[in-house]
């Protein structure tokens, strides 16, 4: 059976409904976009189906009726007006000014052109602006839209950069006219990630709707479970073939590699990431597909020592108003990665107003670990993904001789801090504790440090589908394995998981003072 033309690495409406690829309809949503609130921002990660939705805009305002034949928005539109369109992407330009000002000088000498301006040298960027949009009006006796995609990205790579005030300036220049030319405009859409209060686009727009948290906008980008199953049934029953799974086996791996992600307090159900599921759809493969195409290259530059912090962001307790209306000034790692795609909405909490933040899917959770294991070990890059590889199936057979080799394999030295602040902050017991709780994090499991037990805690849990590991950790001056295993007995370890069906595993281990690694274990009974 032949595979349909998927959107693979396509970005155009055009193109998609042109060649008759595969289309999850999102027209209707369009529509109420379009012909809704005049200024408009929709934040969403990257890759996430953002500049898809924008040409879509773009071909409806400018009445491409026949692009749309067949779809949702044929039984809500009726006029079809042709309407000028100016139309900016800003991940095309790098994150420097004099990349911004040569963007925005050939995308305006373009409008200019289109639309009959005459410019003289050296006239502001927000004169153009402005010319622009109102001859547009004028020409065609037809209010403008306005669609800007991505427009966080230069201020994204040049923050925290000595010339990040001058990219800001370059925008204010630009986007202060929007406000004033209201009434030459029809919509103005806007994407990004994350927003940045100190641009005009946010300062000056004080009416800019957001329906980033929109319950009715929580699936224009991405793909819910019953747009999957429905549209990709010829494409998830090869894979099942290919695979030698059944369908509903299928369906689950696709659940848990690439769902997941909620935007707003009522969205029950989750949605795919559209970009790695149409990959995995065209390749018949599961494959970290987001992670590939380059999406970790901020988290180090916006989350300060992300290797320590990394477990605390699987359970993150955030202000529902704060989540909803800070930017990326507040310096909040967890909304940094919230907005980015790496966190999502696990729960709401109405008493508090309160949102648990958590990891998405598997997808998300390698796309960090490959950014924060190897901070923590010395092991070459492959041999460290093979060995948690290795690890994970192990931990997932309880094979504990081999499981322990494993782990001793990745804790065989731990790198040693970077400055002498940190190992003051740290002793070694709480780097052992770090690497290990991280390696296992790596490996598939749900990890606790500092588990809170009768008697006091357990150094680390981690939990994976078939077992439960309770961990005790002491260097070898500090009792070792003895103290260990007394420590654990002590606790009474099961207790807390009587009534969990997994086998419950504990475990001792005795660590080299000097933090080249561990020098025994053994399982408590």
């Amino acid at each position: 059976m032949a595979l349909r033309k998927l959107p693979k690495g396509t970005t155009t409406f055009r193109r998609i409904r042109r060649e008759g690829m595969v289309y999850v309809d999102k027209t209707d949503l369009v529509w109420e976009i379009a012909n809704g609130d005049q200024y408009n921002y929709l934040s969403r990660p990257r890759r996430f189906g953002k500049s898809i939705l924008v040409d879509t805009l773009e071909c409806y305002f400018r009445g491409e009726k026949q692009l749309f034949e067949g779809l949702k928005i044929m039984g809500l539109e009726t006029e079809w007006r042709k309407r000028p369109v100016v139309r900016m992407d800003l991940s095309v330009p790098g994150g420097t000014p004099e990349d911004l000002r040569g963007y925005f000088n050939t995308l305006f000498k373009r409008y200019e052109k289109e639309y009959g301006v005459e410019t003289e040298e050296n006239v502001p960027f927000g004169v153009r602006f402005d010319n622009i949009i109102q001859e547009a009006y004028r020409a065609s006796g037809e209010e403008v839209a306005v669609l800007i995609d991505e427009y966080d990205s230069p201020l994204l790579h040049s923050w925290r950069t000595d010339y990040h005030e001058q990219v800001t300036a370059v925008y204010r220049e630009v986007f202060n006219v929007l406000k004033t030319d209201c009434d030459y405009l029809k919509c103005v859409f806007i994407t990004g990630i994350t927003r940045f209060a100190n641009v005009s686009l946010f300062s000056v727009l004080n009416n800019l709707t957001n329906l980033s948290f929109n319950p009715a906008y929580a699936a224009v980008c991405g793909i819910t479970h019953e747009e999957m199953t429905q549209i990709f049934a010829p494409e998830i029953e090869q894979m099942a073939e290919k695979r030698g799974w059944t369908i509903a086996e299928t369906l689950e791996e696709l659940r848990l590699t690439y769902d997941g992600y909620r935007f707003c307090e009522e969205q029950e159900e989750g949605v795919y990431n559209p970009f790695s599921l149409v990959n995995a759809m065209a390749s018949s493969k599961l494959a970290y597909y987001w992670t590939e195409s380059g999406s970790t290259s901020l988290i180090t530059r916006f989350v300060k020592d992300i290797d320590r912090k990394i477990l605390n962001f699987d359970h993150y307790l955030v202000d529902a108003a704060f989540l909803m209306s800070s930017d990326i000034v507040s310096g909040d790692a967890g909304l940094f990665l919230y907005q980015a795609g790496y966190l999502t909405i696990k729960e709401y909490l109405a008493d508090t107003d309160d949102f648990i933040l958590g990891i998405p899917n598997r997808e998300v959770k390698k796309a960090l670990t490959e950014v924060v294991v190897p901070m923590l070990s010395y092991m070459d890059g492959n041999d460290l993904r093979n060995g948690i590889k290795r690890l994970e199936r192990q931990l997932l057979t309880a094979d504990l001789p081999e499981a322990m080799k494993s782990l001793k394999g990745l804790v065989a030295d731990v790198p040693y801090s970077r400055t002498k602040k940190e190992r003051q902050a740290m002793s070694m017991e709480a780097r052992y504790q770090l690497i290990i709780s991280t390696i296992l994090f790596a490996a598939g499991c749900r990890v606790t440090k500092e588990y809170e037990m009768a008697g006091g805690s357990i150094d680390i849990v981690a939990q994976n589908s078939t077992t439960i590991y309770v961990m005790e950790l002491k260097l070898t001056n500090n009792g070792g394995l003895k103290a260990a295993m007394e420590q654990l007995k002590s606790h009474w370890y099961k207790e807390p998981f009587a009534g969990d069906s997994r086998q419950v595993v504990a475990l001792g281990l005795e660590l080299e003072n000097e933090g080249k690694g561990i020098v025994d274990w053994q399982v408590a009974e």
